[in-house]
């Protein structure tokens, strides 16, 4: 699934990059805050105090600390009268006192009885924050967010033309590409080399879609006279051969068979250019009633059949309409009902058209598993082998050129006519093709 657009995804990085460095400055002043008060005014104090200690023992009048930022208090053999308050009974060690800053540290050490308090400001602490923690890393802050969108717009230029590039590709009409709208000089910015030889490619690729569209299109509009002609003058000739009366039995089954292949081959070439016509500028869509498509392809059928045992039977539960075109339907239930005939060599071919769908049943030899996942494949025909050929099992020529099932499953992609196939060997075959979206009415009994 896609995840949104190249200049989308450029903003999240952008985004996600200011929150990283952002949450990165927090932590960092928080470490900067730590490594003063805890490293830096902690040693201080340490090294005053033994500072002081020294001094004191070779000057007892050596006094206590009293600067700006740091003062001392001390107690001569534990009386600490003039120890503020909040110092006095505090155990030697470091303290945070109660401050408006609240960082102000204070510093409790005791030798031979007597005290030494030293309290450093907060006020100092965090002004020594500011100027050693804040200033640079909000220099450093500053120079990265700068670095960051420098880059950002950078990116964003160089994937616009790629963008221009995915809006064209969005707006072009796959019937009649326009090959033009790629063309280099109209790519915004100054695109890299890349991203031209893309735009290229792709102005190419539209002008050979012409090409075949066009080649289409020609074939399309030529091939129904160029095809049909042929068929039509040899089911003339075969038509003119019937009709002679002293046409021996074999001669008379031979021009049967002809006349039988040119059936064939006008509805191959009629599902031919239906799709054709179809991918080129769509179909009309009109009410069909798919029974009385089902009837006219019954008896078409019946011919096939000559002196076999076969019986085709239709049993009409539904009346089913659809919107669509009614030579889709005759191709798709034609070939289902010629593939039905075809395999059945005794007993009968029943269709039923029940609630929404239709299904064609038959007593042929069946499908095997192995052959299930091919029966769609082009030029396929179930049960045909190197020793049988075409003949199958039954040594009867069967009709057909293996692509009835192929343009069954195409004009189902097409109009979403779902069909599946159930069959076992010496079980017969049973095809379902199912209308979604048909209205259906029951059939009243008589």
């Amino acid at each position: 699934m896609a995840s949104g657009g190249l200049g989308r995804r450029l903003d999240r990085a952008f985004l996600l990059q200011v929150v990283g460095i952002g949450l990165t400055a927090l932590v960092s002043v928080w470490a900067a805050a730590f490594t003063i008060e805890e490293v830096l005014v902690k040693q201080a104090l340490a090294g005053e105090a033994r500072y002081f200690w020294d001094a004191r023992a070779r000057d007892t009048g050596f006094p206590v600390p009293n600067t700006r930022n740091l003062t001392g208090y001390f107690a001569s053999a534990g009386d600490e009268a003039d120890f503020p308050a909040a110092l006095r009974g505090l155990t030697p060690g470091y303290h945070r006192l109660s401050s408006a800053v609240d960082v102000t540290v204070a510093f409790i050490e005791e030798r031979s009885g007597d005290r030494l308090a030293l309290v450093f400001d907060g006020e100092q602490v965090r002004e020594l924050s500011v100027y050693f923690g804040l200033v640079p890393l909000g220099l450093v802050l500053t120079l990265l967010y700068l670095v960051a969108w420098l880059a950002y717009r950078a990116a964003r230029r160089a994937v616009s033309p790629v963008e221009w590039l995915a809006r064209e590709v969005h707006r072009l009409d796959p019937e009649r590409p326009d090959a033009s709208a790629f063309s280099p000089d109209r790519l915004p910015g100054r695109p890299d080399t890349e991203v031209v030889d893309l735009a290229d490619a792709l102005g190419r690729l539209a002008g050979r879609v012409n090409q075949f569209l066009e080649r289409e299109r020609n074939f399309t509009r030529d091939a129904s006279h160029e095809l049909r002609s042929p068929l039509t003058v040899i089911r003339l000739a075969a038509d003119m051969l019937l009709s002679e009366q002293e046409l021996e039995r074999p001669a008379r089954n031979s021009v049967l068979r002809i006349k039988r292949a040119v059936d064939d081959m006008e509805e191959l070439t009629d599902a031919f250019l239906l799709l054709a016509r179809e991918s080129e500028r769509g179909l009309a869509l009109q009410p069909v009633w798919i029974n009385d498509v089902v009837t006219e392809e019954i008896e078409r059928v019946r011919v096939l059949l000559r002196e076999r045992p076969v019986t085709v039977r239709l049993v009409a539960e539904h009346r089913l309409q659809v919107m669509s075109s009614d030579k889709a339907i005759s191709v798709l239930v034609g070939n289902l009902l010629r593939n039905a005939v075809n395999y059945t060599e005794e007993g009968e071919v029943v269709v039923h058209i029940g609630r929404g769908y239709v299904e064609i049943s038959d007593s042929g030899p069946g499908i095997s598993s192995d052959e299930m996942d091919k029966v769609f494949h082009p030029f396929y025909r179930a049960g045909e082998t190197p020793t049988t050929g075409a003949a199958g099992v039954s040594g009867r020529p069967r009709g057909g050129h293996g692509v009835g099932l192929t343009i069954v499953k195409r004009f189902s992609d097409r109009f979403g006519w779902p069909v599946r196939i159930d069959s076992r060997p010496g079980e017969g075959t049973r095809v379902v093709v199912e209308f979604p979206d048909a209205q259906q009415s029951e059939v009243s009994a008589r």
